[in-house]
């Protein structure tokens, strides 16, 4: 796929500078730019490197001014990293406009959909299912019996929808995810042996969510596993049985959540955060990394650590942490 310099400026509203009719079919970093690329400049560390690529158009601030001999096309725009980035979902758009039914499929005649839909090769879909306008389902997807899509939605190549999953509009699944399988559910009897507690319940997701790939999400027990509209859940997440998780919150890769447990707006939880079932986060709430959340959170708390603590507390006893063993060695000297 081609574009002209005058082209990309025309869906960024930018200037040419240079050849309006300079071509590009790849991206690159500005610093390995090759002939034939389209690369950009944010960072003022890497303005040198304008001078000295290959690429064959740049996008660079409307401020910037050249100090030296440029021999790429520049198109000039308000703000270089928000153009290249619309770029990218715009060159997402065109790549990922697929229409049409593949051959071969299965589609249960009790199925319905929209119109503008692509259906990959051995895709499922099962009984009762409703899809959308403008749906996209990559090969080797599943959907299962009774499973609703909303407008506009992408699921990639290997994801599962399970059973009365219920998907709202311009939502991404990603692939290899995992939506609607059981909830961790066990009981034990008097000998001890765990039997299965049936999983009647299904997951809803709202519109504009994204789910990573390979995250899973479990059934309800009873009820649902809500994900409230604009949640943005990175790759190989856990979000277990029966929890709620509030609109426009984000979740870093490796998360997990245990059952039952409700998660306000806003919210940003880094990456490899355990949460234990049952309890209550609020809203803007902020989780570092790698931390241990076992107790209800309070609206507008950072916390860092395992268990949890507010940040600045975690990092006021963090130094005394490192100096541990410089003031075990000065007790030891006032003993003796």
């Amino acid at each position: 796929m081609k574009f002209t310099a005058q082209q990309i400026a025309g869906i960024l509203e930018g200037d040419v500078v240079g050849n309006p009719d300079a071509e590009v079919s790849k991206l690159s970093k500005i610093e390995e730019g090759t002939e034939g690329s389209l690369t950009f400049l944010a960072n003022p560390k890497y303005t040198s490197h304008i001078y000295t690529t290959k690429a064959t158009v740049a996008i660079v601030n409307k401020s910037f001014t050249p100090e030296d001999t440029i021999s790429t096309t520049l198109i000039k725009v308000d703000d270089a990293y928000k153009s290249f980035s619309k770029l990218l979902a715009y060159y997402n758009e065109v790549k990922n406009n697929k229409e049409g039914i593949e051959q071969p499929h299965f589609i249960a005649n009790t199925a319905s959909y929209g119109s503008g839909i692509y259906i990959g090769a051995f895709a499922y879909i099962g009984e009762n299912v409703t899809i959308g306008n403008n749906v996209k389902i990559f090969p080797n997807s599943y959907i299962g019996d009774n499973v609703s899509i909303g407008d506009n939605t992408v699921v990639f190549a290997g994801a599962k929808i399970y059973s009365e999953t219920i998907i709202g509009n311009n939502c991404v699944i990603n692939s290899g995810a995992i939506i609607g399988a059981d909830g961790f559910g066990f009981a034990p009897n008097e000998k001890g042996e765990y039997h299965k507690v049936p999983q009647i319940g299904n997951v809803i997701l709202e519109d504009f969510v994204d789910i990573g790939a390979a995250t899973t999400i479990d059934r309800a027990t009873l009820g649902s596993t809500v994900i409230r509209r604009g949640v943005k859940l990175d790759n190989q997440i856990q979000i277990a049985h029966n929890v709620e998780i509030g609109k426009n919150t984000v979740i870093a890769a490796q998360t997990g959540v245990a059952g039952s447990t409700k998660i306000g707006e806003n919210c940003q939880i880094g990456g490899q955060v355990g949460i234990v079932g049952h309890i209550t986060i609020g809203n803007n709430v902020k989780i570092q990394a790698q931390s241990g959340i076992g107790r209800n959170v309070k609206d507008n708390e950072v916390l860092q650590g395992s268990p949890a603590l507010p940040y600045s507390d975690y990092n006021k006893s963090y130094v005394h942490f490192k100096n541990l063993p410089k003031i075990v060695k000065q007790l030891n000297d006032i003993e003796k």
